[in-house]
């Protein structure tokens, strides 16, 4: 039985505000996105629980198709968690459908899979670092991508590599940009690389009062240098609790967002044509950020 790691570790961890090229394991394979279908190999399994004490279990899968991170040492991956520089390394996986499973006591649970490359799989294996990294990026990314609250007083079964039956996934064939969990937006890392522009017909201040304040907003590129593949847009919204109480349009070189309440209003112009039926929203219900993850048109 592995027990948590310590308290400097958990310090460490908690300093990554990564997302980590996390990728939906059930998205519609007839999108405009290029997807391939990957076939699970059995690696570690983790038991943790919901807030509600439901018992969970995470199936640690490899596949060869999913994209292999970059390769760092120990070291570096210390230094990058203590430098708060989140830029210089993730780890792609695709996170699978929840199913649910029996556990060996003969009592309902539920089980995922999350699936990366074999080289990685391999290197945080028998690394405690990397591990701890790798489990706190993968609990982080179940809770967003599930709403869950899961109990980080874990367990690595020593007798099963995993639990239930290994699903099938589709995952992108090209891994995401990096996209950041946005902390202090006056001082966060990363330069904004996008400022905001005029309207072509200027509001008035009663007309923007009525529509409301304009949140903080941070967009990067990815590269950062040269032409960017894509655009992301992080917005703060910490007065907003759901998703549904949004309203994103992308136009071709625009985004404009309005709340049902009146509470934000945000419109501005991109110096970049976007490819708009590939752009991507996602709204972090614990840290109140919507990401906009925007695809750039090729540079004649």
């Amino acid at each position: 039985m592995l027990e948590p790691d310590s308290d400097e570790a958990e310090a460490l961890m908690k300093k990554l505000l990564l997302q980590s090229g996390v990728q939906d394991g059930a998205t519609d394979p007839n999108s405009k996105v290029s997807w391939t279908t990957i076939t699970p190999r059995p690696g570690f399994c983790l038991k943790t629980k919901k807030d509600n004490g439901e018992k969970v279990f995470i199936n640690v899968c490899q596949a060869d198709n999913v994209p292999q991170p970059k390769d760092i040492t120990e070291e570096e991956l210390l230094k990058l968690l203590e430098s708060e520089d989140p830029f210089g390394f993730r780890v792609p996986m695709s996170i699978g459908e929840p199913h649910a499973e029996i556990d060996k006591s003969g009592q309902g649970c539920t089980a995922y899979d999350v699936v990366i490359h074999p080289a990685f799989f391999e290197k945080m294996k028998d690394n405690e670092v990397f591990r701890a990294f790798f489990l706190s990026v993968t609990l982080e990314g179940l809770e967003d991508k599930y709403s869950l609250t899961l109990s980080r007083e874990w367990v690595i079964l020593k007798n099963r590599k995993s639990v239930g039956r290994l699903q099938e996934q589709n995952v992108r064939t090209q891994s995401k940009p990096v996209i950041m969990e946005m902390g202090d937006q006056t001082s966060g890392p990363g330069k904004p690389l996008i400022q905001e522009m005029d309207s072509p017909k200027p509001l008035s201040q009663e007309e923007l009062k009525a529509r409301g304040q304009k949140p903080e907003f941070q967009i990067v590129q990815d590269p950062a240098e040269g032409h960017p593949e894509f655009l992301v847009a992080e917005i703060s919204l910490p007065h907003v609790k759901m998703a549904s109480t949004l309203s994103v349009d992308v136009g071709e070189d625009r985004i404009v967002l309005e709340t049902r309440s009146n509470k934000y209003y945000l419109d501005i112009y991109l110096p970049y044509l976007l490819v708009q039926e590939d752009c991507l929203a996602q709204f972090n219900r614990k840290t109140r950020i919507l990401t906009l993850t925007m695809p750039v048109q090729p540079e004649e």
